[in-house]
């Protein structure tokens, strides 16, 4: 999310609550059976522009909660994960995007200095994994910030500096031997690491969907050379280490210079939505959606137009020039925009989700949704706007839950069809 942003309908059929229950009743199920395992059929995959689990259609509807981590490794706080997870859950959530970072300073780090970790904080990331695990929700989790919060990309530069290197701006981040080799040491520390409460290591753990190389990259070399580089050796680096679980990139969507056309205000970030999405190693192309950011001072009837095609580009892309699957890892609608009301963003939270079920039922790549963020009840002091807290907006979350209920009822339906067609 971009430096933390500037920072009703009830379901009444009991079909809805049994279709819901019996989607989370079956995820649980499969994460809390799976375990250990070389079997690779445990795992999501890809089929084309699809992902896949044991050769069955998979469709995502989840959330982010960044803050998982930080709460999890203190035993007084870490009930906000449990709760949060019970309400995703309750309310057919399949999938969740957590960080697993957090470089350096005085705040709980994960990463205290290149190499030597909190081990509490580690502890509290076994705690994520785990519950995540009992409640049925797969775990996309980013590897690095491109943002000051919470250490990111400069905090890496920081420590190089400090240990003799002479680095001009963070972009060297991309580029600098030392800096990358503090960053390979990190994502071998996580991959590797032995889960101290089910004894699973990271990379032969189901729960864990896809590894994000960083959130949000970008740089100020806006031909893309050097994201693009960065994209192909790290990739690969994970791959070398893990290649049962899928990698994803971090992408807001941002076109390079050649279609920029297609980005808000025309502006560049450094990436490239196509170039970098065709690296070989990785496996799934994301976009995020803040229109209200982007498009400041326009119209709601002009951001509600982006929207539109923002999405609209990014399918076709996925579609016909990747050829791989496609989700919104980040949208959501901010209190504290002028002219909010909770019916607007329930309005928003539809808009998104039909579009990603008109994919999914016309066959395209669009397969999934994680709205920015949910909270736990309590969590006042970490409001930014965006957030949602299931228990006491009973409108969104009857939205959620029915998009939950659309692609577990589609879901079957494929199973059937697919079952019908291996008798024929």
């Amino acid at each position: 999310m971009l430096r933390m942003r500037w920072l009703s309908y009830y379901s009444s059929a009991l079909v809805t609550l049994l279709l819901v229950v019996f989607q989370v009743h079956g995820n649980c199920m499969v994460l809390s059976q799976a375990g250990s395992s070389n079997d690779s059929s445990v795992f999501a995959r890809t089929n084309g522009t699809h992902f896949v689990m044991n050769n069955k259609p998979l469709y995502l509807n989840g959330f982010n909660a960044y803050w998982m981590v930080y709460m999890a490794s203190d035993p007084s706080t870490r009930a906000k994960v449990t709760s949060a997870f019970q309400q995703a859950s309750r309310n057919g959530m399949n999938i969740a995007r957590t960080w697993a970072f957090r470089d350096g300073g005085s705040d709980k780090p994960l990463q205290i200095s290149p190499g030597s970790y909190n081990e509490d904080m580690f502890k509290g990331l076994d705690f994520v994994i785990s519950e995540a695990g009992k409640h049925g929700i797969y775990l996309i989790l980013s590897l690095v910030n491109n943002y000051e919060e919470f250490g990111g990309r400069p905090r890496y530069v920081q420590w190089a500096r400090e240990r003799g290197q002479q680095l001009s701006n963070d972009d060297d981040f991309y580029t600098n031997p030392t800096v990358k080799t503090f960053y390979k040491s990190h994502v071998k520390a996580v991959l590797t690491r032995v889960n101290s409460i089910t004894g699973v290591t990271y990379q032969e753990d189901p729960t864990i969907f896809a590894w994000e190389l960083m959130n949000e990259p970008r740089c100020s070399d806006f031909s893309g050379t050097q994201i693009q580089d960065w994209i192909k050796e790290m990739a690969s680096y994970v791959k070398s280490i893990d290649s049962s679980h899928l990698l994803e990139i971090g992408l807001e969507g941002f076109y390079g210079d050649s279609m920029k056309q297609l980005n808000p205000g025309n502006l560049l970030v450094g990436t490239d939505f196509i170039t970098n999405n065709q690296v070989p190693d990785i496996d799934f192309s994301t976009i995020h959606l803040y229109p209200e950011q982007w498009l400041l001072n326009s119209s709601e009837e002009d951001q509600a137009a982006f929207v539109d095609s923002w999405v609209k580009a990014h399918i076709q892309d996925s579609d016909s020039v990747l050829k791989k699957p496609l989700i919104i890892g980040e949208f959501g609608k901010s209190s504290r925009i002028p002219g909010y009301s909770l019916q607007k963003r329930d309005g928003y939270f539809v808009k998104i989700y039909n579009a990603i079920y008109s994919s999914v039922t016309s066959e395209g790549p669009f397969s999934g949704g994680v709205f920015w963020q949910l909270m736990a009840q309590g969590m006042d002091s970490w409001a930014d706007g965006y957030q949602v807290v299931l228990e006491e907006s009973p409108s969104t979350a009857s939205v959620i839950a029915e998009q939950s209920r659309k692609l577990s009822s589609f879901t079957h339906e494929k199973r059937k069809e697919n079952a019908s067609d291996m008798q024929m």
